[in-house]
């Protein structure tokens, strides 16, 4: 009995299903070179009027984000990705109570422990 013989097709379309195709990623490339070239033309080309320059690159990034989540790291609601889906949402949410309360602690830390403002006049007098 040869082991090497068996072939299981099952497991090499989930296998596939899971990690996308070239097509796919042909699409993902494409997709993110346009928004890279879009964001580049917005900001070299001052086509957006100067106050909305700022939200149209954030735009863009967000866009690109969430074509390179989808088509790179195949993060979406198919019932094979879906635990790709959770564990990066829990990720994301953890960066951003590590990030937001250490930008916290340092206003904080800034406001309550440094000095007020005045002179050194001030400071050197002995009241």
């Amino acid at each position: 009995m040869n082991r090497t013989s068996h072939h299981h097709p099952a497991h090499d379309t989930i296998h596939a299903a899971s990690h996308g195709s070239l097509k796919s990623y042909v699409i993902g490339i494409v997709l993110s070179l346009v928004l890279t070239l879009a964001s580049f033309g917005a900001v070299m080309t001052h086509v957006v009027p100067r106050g909305f320059g700022l939200a149209t690159i954030v735009v863009l990034c967000v866009a690109q984000l969430v074509v390179q989540l989808v088509y790179f790291l195949h993060i979406g609601t198919a019932r094979d990705q879906r635990a790709n889906t959770g564990i990066f949402i829990c990720t994301g949410f953890l960066i951003a109570v590590i990030v937001g309360l250490s930008l916290w602690v340092m206003h904080n830390a800034n406001q309550n422990m440094m000095p007020t403002h005045m002179s050194v006049e001030r400071a050197m007098a002995k009241d």
